[in-house]
């Protein structure tokens, strides 16, 4: 099996980090000017004065059995109005259910038992993508609630979602939020905003107290997998002995499936 992360070689990474990291993003976006910036860049037709954090790298889980996500980017601004913010490399193929289940546990941290309707607030949960994920080269894919017979009736819900593609082609969003889209793409920029973000993103970096958490997170997720790899193998050769098939044969069968050398595999036995 895969050794542990190494200590020098997390150094590296760390210092290789840029702004599409999504633990990165969020202690840049920790700046309440530089967050502000980048909302109103994305939505520019909002009056947005100033942004607040209830909690900074939000963690959501109602209880025991519930699935807990942790927010990238949780903020609200002046009028109570919640921005989900998250960035995403990889397209996992469940991006669309995932903002759903955002969705429904920020309107449950909103109201308690017995409070009305009325006090959820306009809510977006607003993914950053570097992928195009409906593959119509629009740089913005923005969703609300719509009449399906109707479409100039609208539900107001409150409810956006939006997804916003570094890859994308068409001549669809305003140059200051290109270019911040092209700068989570890798690419340079003279924008005095993303000039802003290199240097907190420097800064960050500089941050001892991040790179420690960063680091702990890394070998923490580490473990979860190893963890689970071992379960796997487990749960392979309990099925395959009630098979009754030979060890040797469930050495070489475990060998193949999970990478292992032979003195691997036979510690599972």
């Amino acid at each position: 099996m895969n050794e542990m992360i190494d200590i020098k070689e997390d150094f590296t990474v760390w210092e290789e980090l840029g702004i599409s990291n999504d633990f990165l993003f969020g202690k840049v976006m920790q700046d309440p000017e530089l967050c502000k910036e980048l909302l109103t860049r994305i939505l520019p037709d909002l009056d947005i004065d100033h942004v607040e954090y209830p909690e900074l790298q939000k963690g959501i889980k109602l209880d025991a059995d519930a699935k807990s996500v942790r927010l990238d980017v949780y903020v609200r601004d002046g009028k109570g109005t919640i921005y989900d913010i998250e960035m995403q490399v990889a397209d996992t193929k469940e991006l669309p259910k995932r903002t759903r289940y955002y969705q429904s546990m920020i309107d449950l941290q909103m109201i308690d038992k017995g409070q009305s309707y009325k006090r959820l607030n306009p809510s977006y949960v607003i993914f950053i993508c570097q992928f195009d994920l409906f593959n119509m080269g629009r740089h913005i894919y923005t969703f609300e609630n719509i009449c399906k017979e109707d479409k100039d009736i609208f539900l107001g819900d409150g409810a956006v979602k939006i997804f916003l593609n570094t890859d994308g082609k068409l001549d669809d969003v305003s140059r200051e939020l290109k270019a911040f889209l092209d700068y989570v793409a890798g690419k340079e920029s003279e924008d005095s905003f993303v000039r802003r973000l290199e240097e907190a993103v420097e800064a960050a970096k500089r941050n001892r107290e991040w790179r420690h958490e960063y680091m702990t997170l890394l070998m923490r997720d580490q473990e979860n997998i190893e963890k689970g790899i071992k379960k796997g193998i487990e749960g392979t050769v309990s099925v395959l002995r009630k098979y009754n098939i030979a060890d040797a044969e469930i050495v070489q069968e475990i060998q193949k499936e999970y990478n292992l050398t032979r003195e691997e595999a036979e510690e599972y036995l």
